[in-house]
């Protein structure tokens, strides 16, 4: 069917009919919302926030993790035309206080006590009126989303209907704020238009339908999830809400999805996971058996055939079918998006059976301008763009796209907004290219180039993600702008690690005293040193910096959505990047790497 608002998601995700459109965690199980549920509730919502004078235009913040009150928050939202304004749950205070004063929101919908305090404590620095909480908590003066649903109309409500339905495609459905690796978060404007286009082309060709069932974990306040979570509904896919990332191993296990849409972070850690899980005589020599066999059968896994080999069946049973079942057993349709997912990490998965599709865009776009598709799928590449969306490369290797899913503008930012286009093409701030046969690939991000002081320029993001395929590391960052050599700084994956070094007589009491290790430094640079036989001499890595500290998004080093703060690891670890190269002004750097 052919769709121009996401009311028109909403009434065909309605008009299903069906017992189980959702599922949420309640004690110790999993407890299903029917349609009839869904409608009844944000049709209650709704009319709430009609009663309160609420108007088309008007903002409605959403503070909460993934739970089906999101989604009928934001329907609600939208079939009365107000713009939902997502925030991401982590944000401290501060944050959520300039989103909520940014956008001029006057109603908030928060998950819990906890985030209930947090708005309060900057409220009267913003135009908040109104707050609900979805957590059965003591609100005092504020209004519980289940008394506002208790009395929700038991039949379908002809006038708000009729509002959902005079929506048009221009209005503004929703303001996201991007977590941006760079600077001051800014609010992407989406109209229904941009968000109904994108849904109704990004899953096309996939094998979609009412037995499919996916957990919804990613951050909704994300357009990614968000994105998802309506295409999913739209297309009859069952939705399991998995509030918290550490919740998501019991999760899987217990809902065992058919579609699994994650960030590259999530895959890397699952391949760290069964890495460690095959340590040790015999397992390691099974595991390695087992990965030449899936590397002997990986164009037939890339070309969406099961293997019908004796001696793949074998490795299957043995080894690949364990990782799946730690993703729930039944997978059929994996997804990645949001970040680069890098090559080897991909054939990793292919190794194992497991086919990612990746996909590529941005908040500004919707988010999807082009994916993989079991019809249409190349390794190492973001797939063909959408059949909507047209998709250039400038001089620069800049990549350019317009179509209807390009965003509206920036909040209040009009200058802004102008600078994102050139001749009526976006500029996405990321380097690719276009093969002959159609396919998108992104090599990096263009403000992410280094550019060291001999004039040659650097593209972090493949180097970076082939360390980060060792099991060893967790994250690994390229240094070197306007410096003499490039540099990595290293975050290690710290169970492998301590793994290893208990193995072979590693003793430590600390992270920073393992790190300082003699034998774990030459373990490290073994591994730069396998990397830079394969880069070219301008770009190979002549010190490493290990930090005995996770990356994360408390301290302001990781995104929301689980992507690197380049600058803001550089300057956190300001004072050992300079002390290393201050060093390496007095010490030849050709040659094997060194912390």
């Amino acid at each position: 069917m052919s769709i121009s608002t996401l009311n028109d998601i909403f009434f065909a995700i309605i008009e299903r009919n069906r017992d189980r459109v959702m599922l949420h965690r309640e004690a110790i199980q999993w407890v299903p919302v029917s349609t009839q549920e869904l409608y009844r509730s944000v049709a209650a919502i709704a009319r709430t926030l009609l009663s309160w004078g609420i108007v088309a235009g008007d903002r409605v913040a959403i503070l909460s993790e993934n739970r089906p009150e999101w989604p009928m928050t934001d329907f609600a939202c939208q079939l009365i035309g107000a713009v939902a304004v997502p925030v991401y749950s982590t944000l401290t205070a501060e944050q959520t206080c300039f989103i909520l004063q940014d956008a001029g929101c006057r109603i908030v919908f928060v998950s819990s006590e906890q985030q209930l305090r947090k708005v309060q404590s900057v409220q009267s620095q913003t135009r908040v009126e109104k707050l609900v909480v979805m957590d059965a908590v003591d609100t005092g003066n504020t209004f519980s989303f289940a008394r506002l649903v208790h009395d929700a109309p038991a039949t379908r409500d002809p006038e708000l209907d009729a509002l959902a339905r005079a929506i048009s495609p221009d209005d503004l459905a929703t303001i996201i704020y991007t977590s941006g690796t760079t600077g001051v978060s800014k609010g992407v404007m989406l109209t229904h238009g941009n968000m109904a286009s994108n849904i109704e082309y990004s899953l096309k060709g996939f094998d979609l339908g009412d037995e499919r069932v996916s957990v919804s974990f990613l951050p909704l306040s994300h357009v990614t999830a968000r994105h998802v979570d309506f295409a999913m509904l739209f297309n009859g896919v069952t939705l399991a809400y998995c509030p918290f990332v550490d919740q998501l191993p019991q999760a899987l296990l217990e809902v065992q999805p058919t579609v699994f849409v994650s960030v590259p972070r999530v895959y890397e850690k699952i391949h760290a996971r069964a890495d460690l899980k095959a340590r040790g005589f015999p397992k390691k020599l099974v595991f390695r058996w087992a990965l030449a066999v899936g590397r002997a059968h990986e164009p037939e896994i890339l070309a969406g055939k099961t293997p019908a080999s004796p001696v793949w069946k074998l490795a299957d049973k043995l080894v690949y079918s364990k990782v799946r079942e730690g993703m729930g057993g039944r997978g059929q349709i994996f997804i990645s998006g949001g970040a680069p997912l890098g090559r080897e990490l991909a054939e990793w998965f292919a190794m194992v059976g497991i086919r990612i599709h990746e996909g590529y865009g941005l908040t500004e776009t919707s988010p999807v301008i082009a994916v993989n598709t079991p019809s249409a799928h190349k390794i190492g590449t973001v797939g063909k763009p959408l059949g909507n969306v047209q998709v250039k490369i400038a001089n620069d290797g800049e990549i350019l796209v317009r179509g209807p899913s390009i965003f509206k503008g920036y909040w209040k930012r009009p200058d802004e907004t102008a600078n994102a286009f050139v001749d009526g093409w976006f500029k996405t701030g990321d380097i690719g290219n276009l093969d002959a046969d159609g396919f998108l690939s992104v090599t990096d991000r263009k403000k992410d180039l280094i550019k060291t002081s001999g004039g040659k320029f650097i593209a972090p993001q493949p180097i970076e993600n082939s360390l980060k395929h060792n099991a060893l590391i967790a994250e690994a960052i390229i240094i070197g702008d306007k410096r003499k050599f490039p540099a990595v700084l290293i975050a290690p994956y710290f169970p492998l690690l301590e793994d290893w070094a208990r193995a072979n007589q590693v003793s430590f009491g600390s992270r920073e005293e393992l790190i300082a290790n003699p034998k774990v430094r030459v373990l490290y640079d073994g591994i730069v040193d396998d990397l830079n036989r394969n880069l070219a001499r301008f770009e190979k890595l002549k010190r490493i910096i290990l930090i005995a500290e996770e990356l994360s998004a408390a301290d302001g080093t990781l995104t929301h959505t689980m992507k690197v703060r380049r600058r803001a690891v550089e300057e956190r670890y300001r004072k050992v990047i300079d002390d290393v190269y201050s060093h390496a002004e007095a010490v030849p750097v050709e040659g094997h790497v060194t912390g």
